[in-house]
């Protein structure tokens, strides 16, 4: 059933409500900051975002009941956007609500941006430790959330944790006027307290140290400040109003990750200027991409799905004329294991909200 008609008035479940703490303590019962926040008609900004994220945990805790050992990662992927589609209902656009970006399902050593192509025949393994990476949205408003799955959830039990903590770190630490690498601190300390041992060789965990959380706004994932999962001089600040993904990577690796493995991940840039196109190929796939996915993340299944032919010519083109990014598979060091959490907060004037806030994480 849609969630639209679940919620028929639109009373979407609120996430979770935290205090600012601090200096900015006082925003909770400040009867300014609760003006302004009437002023700026913030619920109804929030109400879009609460959708999306209901989606998201609807199905996230649907999905964890089907895993089972041998299953093609093409059918977990496509169960979990099948199942998005048809809670956020049809729309006059796909792109006013549904899916914000393609299943990530990176197995292992593969920290992000890891979805099958048609005809991939990679399966769920027992021992396999997968981030679960998707995102829904609402009228371009993104829900960005992540989890780690295993069969065999006791072999990483340390690393699941150590990541999970460290988020828990971030979004205790986000709030406005908090400091970027100050929260990148936090995040580090609290990854690096924890120990793993697999295989009778015991890990310290660590952050993945070139992968950030991020600000997001309408249509626009990586809306251009990033929030660090380890200690650095980023003293840029967070701002009353801002919606920010707080995600962090632990790794049992190197801490770096690099591209690696087929690509899957494209994404028009938001600000992609107007490119004269010569190859047919090109233009055509333009026009698929406007109308289906505007700014919104895709993948080639995607493409499949809306029926587009020999386009990888067409893709690799406007690749080069930088009107698309790709986005290949981000991995640590073969052999290694990569956990991941990740919620989406929004910094209310008189608090804290993590939207994407769920029962089970």
């Amino acid at each position: 059933m849609p969630i639209a008609e679940v919620y028929p008035t639109g009373d979407w479940p609120v996430g979770e409500i935290m205090e600012y703490n601090g200096k900015n303590g006082y925003r909770g019962t400040d009867l300014e900051k609760k003006t302004l926040e009437r002023a700026l008609g913030f619920e109804d900004l929030v109400k879009e975002a609460r959708w999306a994220a209901e989606s998201h945990r609807v199905t996230r805790q649907w999905v964890k009941t089907t895993l089972k050992e041998g299953d093609l990662m093409t059918d977990i992927c496509e169960r979990i956007e099948n199942k998005t589609r048809s809670l956020l209902g049809p729309s006059a656009s796909p792109f006013n609500s549904g899916i914000a970006f393609p299943t990530g399902c990176s197995i292992n050593h593969v920290a992000a941006h890891y979805s099958p192509n048609t005809g991939d025949m990679t399966r769920l393994q027992r021992n396999d430790l997968v981030k679960f990476d998707y995102g829904t949205q609402v009228n371009g408003r993104i829900i960005d959330s992540a989890f780690t799955f295993s069969l065999n959830p006791d072999r990483y039990e340390n690393l699941i944790k150590a990541a999970q903590a460290a988020t828990e770190t971030g979004i205790r630490e986000a709030g406005i006027d908090a400091r970027l690498g100050e929260i990148g601190a936090a995040i580090q300390e609290t990854m690096e307290s924890f120990e793993i041992e697999l295989d009778g060789k015991t890990y310290q965990v660590k952050c993945v140290a070139n992968l950030n959380g991020h600000s997001i706004d309408r249509y626009h994932i990586h809306a251009g400040k990033s929030v660090p999962i380890v200690k650095g001089r980023e003293n840029t600040l967070m701002e009353e109003g801002e919606f920010y993904a707080i995600e962090t990577f632990g790794t049992t690796g190197r801490g770096q990750v690099h591209e690696d493995g087929e690509c899957s991940h494209y994404m028009k840039n938001f600000d992609a200027r107007h490119v004269p196109l010569r190859l047919p190929k090109a233009k055509e796939l333009l026009g698929v991409i406007d109308r289906e996915f505007s700014t919104l993340a895709f993948c080639r299944r995607y493409l499949d799905r809306a029926g587009c032919k020999q386009y990888l010519m067409g893709l690799k083109s406007l690749c080069d004329e930088g009107i698309v990014e790709a986005y290949p598979p981000l991995c640590d060091i073969k052999g290694s294991y990569t956990a991941q959490f990740e919620h989406s907060i929004v910094l209310r004037p008189t608090c804290k909200e993590v939207i994407s806030r769920g029962d089970d994480y």
